[in-house]
């Protein structure tokens, strides 16, 4: 399991060895003792699990603190286009997103620390999303942000006569005036 970091400090994008012959193919797709000797030390109490269709965009979402999520994000079916916004106030970083193609073919995952607002698009027919969170869903604490927010300026790959939403996502706030309580 490779650990590669990504332009922004603490998100990084998990890489695990596959083992293929004639039957097929096998990989551990989580190995806590794996990551705790990388200094990757979460402990993952809840997995969530969504299926979706093309020009599907779910988020961007988010915990505020005290019941922030990191959250360990892979593909089981379909490719998706998963993007982290750093939220952190005071961080170098502040209001940068690092976006990463995800697939159940190259098998990646993304590692997303608190104090990130996430979200993804659905690149192929349909995508199964399956991410692990290492705190539990608490609604009293649900953020977002905009998938369009005009600061933030992300392309998703997806034609914009294409782009389906929840009506929840459709009316989050924009970057500037999302509630926010993340500092470093």
């Amino acid at each position: 399991m490779q650990v590669i970091k990504t332009s922004i400090p603490d998100l990084n994008i998990i890489e695990p060895k596959v083992f293929t012959d004639s039957r097929g193919y096998f990989f551990e797709a989580y190995n806590q003792e794996v990551l705790e000797k990388q200094s990757i030390t979460y402990r993952f109490v809840q997995d969530n699990q969504s299926k979706s269709g093309y020009g599907v965009i779910r988020g961007l979402h988010y915990q505020l603190n005290p019941k922030a999520q990191t959250k360990l994000v892979r593909v089981l079916e379909g490719t998706i286009f998963d993007v982290a916004v750093d939220v952190r106030q005071g961080s170098p970083t502040f209001g940068r997103w690092f976006g990463v193609e995800l697939s159940a073919e190259n098998r990646k995952q993304l590692l997303i620390p608190k104090g990130f607002a996430h979200g993804f698009a659905v690149l192929s027919e349909t995508a199964v999303v399956l991410y692990k969170c290492d705190e539990l869903y608490a609604p009293e604490c649900d953020a977002g942000i905009r998938f369009d927010d005009p600061t933030l300026n992300i392309n998703w790959g997806i034609p914009s006569n294409k782009i389906v939403l929840s009506e929840k996502d459709s009316k989050l706030p924009t970057f500037n005036d999302a509630r926010n309580n993340f500092e470093l």
